[in-house]
């Protein structure tokens, strides 16, 4: 091997390097993207689980009561998940409070229409 080759096969692989380095720099990049979203879904995750709880509080409470206010408080619940399936969140028992990518969830679909 003469002195260019070696040459060629150096500068070669510092092309490399600096490729793989762009490529785990962006893939840093990425991951931190995904480390925020997930914080900030889990956020969100508990904020709505906290409102849930709530509500459950607030309805059990109040649930006792007559037939008529049961008869209210599951037209409400019901309005409740629809605004929240509205909303982008899941409502079904496979997925409940997670984001919807953009697209329907049978599952959801089908318990909006079995409470009808």
């Amino acid at each position: 091997m003469n002195k260019k080759e070696v040459f060629e096969q150096v500068s070669y692989m510092e092309e490399q390097i600096g490729q793989l380095y762009q490529q785990l720099g962006d893939l840093k990049n990425h991951m931190s993207e995904l480390l925020e979203e997930n914080h900030r879904l889990s956020i969100e995750n508990h904020h709505l689980r906290n409102r849930l709880d709530k509500d459950t509080e607030q309805n059990e409470a109040t649930s006792g009561d007559t037939v008529d206010k049961d008869d209210a408080s599951i037209g409400e619940g019901y309005d409740n998940l629809a605004r929240l399936y509205e909303e982008g969140f899941h409502i079904c028992n496979v997925h409940f409070g997670s984001p919807r990518q953009d697209e329907d969830c049978l599952f959801c679909l089908l318990f909006l229409n079995k409470t009808k």
